[in-house]
């Protein structure tokens, strides 16, 4: 996906309920022994639910993933990976209603950023909420007010001398789960742009995709 030679280190990245009802009945005066009565059969109850509370099918709040290159407003993009064409790219995807991602990396200067969006449908809130504590396991920290639940984390690593640093932003809304992925390098100073910068980025563009699939 890359036109640039870069290090290794950058290249990496959710039935219905049945009720049955059944009747008997008693006579007051004991049982009726005539011959008509051995010939009477009992009314076919099984079917009566009435009485029965109605069930429904889950619904989904979200059928489909959104387009994730829409995701963000072109200045948010320029913002966070300067010198890249706003449109970004989109990753193929084996389904595109249960995962899309759109990538977006640039090299202005000696410095190069790399900013992923991507948005995973599933069945049901359950299994979104399942999905998302695995991930999160006991990494990195809250976000408040951000979908259902959300978490950041931001990480060093050292290549041939070269730092590159990564944060991570996972966000639960309802069946979906929105993931950031926001990493940068200095090959000039070898050096990696900072924590908070890493992670104010990571967590602006979460909240414009959290938007964006709301308003999908």
């Amino acid at each position: 996906m890359r036109s640039l030679p870069l290090p290794l280190a950058l290249t990496a990245r959710l039935a219905p309920v049945a009720v049955l009802a059944t009747a008997g009945w008693a006579l007051s005066s004991g049982p009726d022994t005539s011959p008509a009565a051995k010939d009477k059969t009992p009314p076919d109850t099984t079917n009566r639910s009435a009485s029965a509370p109605a069930t429904q099918a889950a619904t989904k709040t979200y059928a489909a993933a959104p387009a994730p290159c829409k995701a963000l407003a072109g200045k948010t993009v320029t913002s966070l990976v300067p010198g890249a064409k706003a449109p970004g790219k989109e990753i193929p995807s084996t389904d595109t209603a249960v995962r899309r991602t759109c990538s977006w990396n640039a090299l202005k200067g000696y410095d190069y950023r790399w900013l992923d969006v991507s948005f995973e449908v599933m069945e049901t809130d359950d299994a979104a909420r399942k999905s998302y504590k695995e991930r999160v396991a006991d990494r990195g920290g809250a976000v408040p007010g951000l979908g259902d639940s959300a978490y950041s984390v931001v990480n060093l690593t050292t290549e041939d001398k070269q730092q590159t640093r990564e944060g991570t932003v996972l966000v639960r809304a309802a069946n979906a789960l929105v993931v950031i992925t926001y990493n940068g390098s200095d090959f000039e100073s070898k050096k990696a742009p900072g924590t908070t910068e890493i992670n104010k980025g990571a967590i602006k563009a979460a909240k414009e995709a959290v938007a964006a699939l709301q308003d999908g």
